[in-house]
């Protein structure tokens, strides 16, 4: 083999290692999990609930090499599971939090995260700083991460106010819920 083949064959083998090490892989929406925790606050919060809300990924994509995470949610399929709340309840909470005053489905259908920074936070564990798009507003946002049997598993708590969301309160503030709302996902990659 002469010297341009050679050099040829290095600048493949370099290219071929550097896509497989650039591999990006896609998030398995069926069996990946995110929740939402909205916890209660007030007076009167003795007669409020916190709610869980489950908060299907959509669509999204990890490349471990280059540390890159995006991922995006469809607000209107944000469901509310509170367990301890009857079919009604759950059902006003739900229209309230998918309605103008919270989420606004209409006029925001997206949610989306894109990691910016990955910093090691110990053994398989990270904090990823990126962009957060809620309720057509970006900011800045630090979720820890954790891998776990082949699953990223992690939390990251936010404020609803710095996303132009004003908590929701009723019975004149008496019973409303908390600023502060806690993200936790478990997410799997397609094989």
């Amino acid at each position: 083999m002469n010297a341009s083949g050679k050099r040829a064959l290095v600048f493949l083998a370099a290219g071929l290692a550097w896509a497989a090490a650039a591999q990006e892989r896609a998030i398995d929406p069926q069996k990946s999990a995110m929740t939402v925790r909205v916890y209660k606050a007030g007076v009167f919060s003795a007669f409020g609930h916190d709610h869980e809300i489950a908060a299907p990924i959509a669509r999204g994509a990890v490349d471990a090499a280059t540390r890159r995470v995006e991922l995006r949610v469809e607000a209107a399929a944000l469901r509310v599971r509170d367990a301890k709340s009857s079919d009604k309840d759950r059902g006003e909470i739900q229209k309230t939090m998918v309605g103008p005053d919270v989420l606004d489905v209409e006029h925001y259908p997206e949610i989306s995260f894109r990691s910016t920074t990955v910093e090691a936070a110990g053994p398989d564990s990270w904090k990823v700083h990126g962009s957060l798009t809620l309720h057509g507003q970006t900011q800045q946002v630090t979720v820890n991460v954790k891998e776990e049997n082949g699953h990223y598993v992690g939390s990251a708590a936010l404020n609803q106010t710095s996303f132009g969301i004003k908590p929701v309160a009723v019975a004149g503030g008496t019973i409303k819920v908390k600023n502060e709302i806690r993200i936790e996902f478990d997410i799997q990659l397609v094989r």
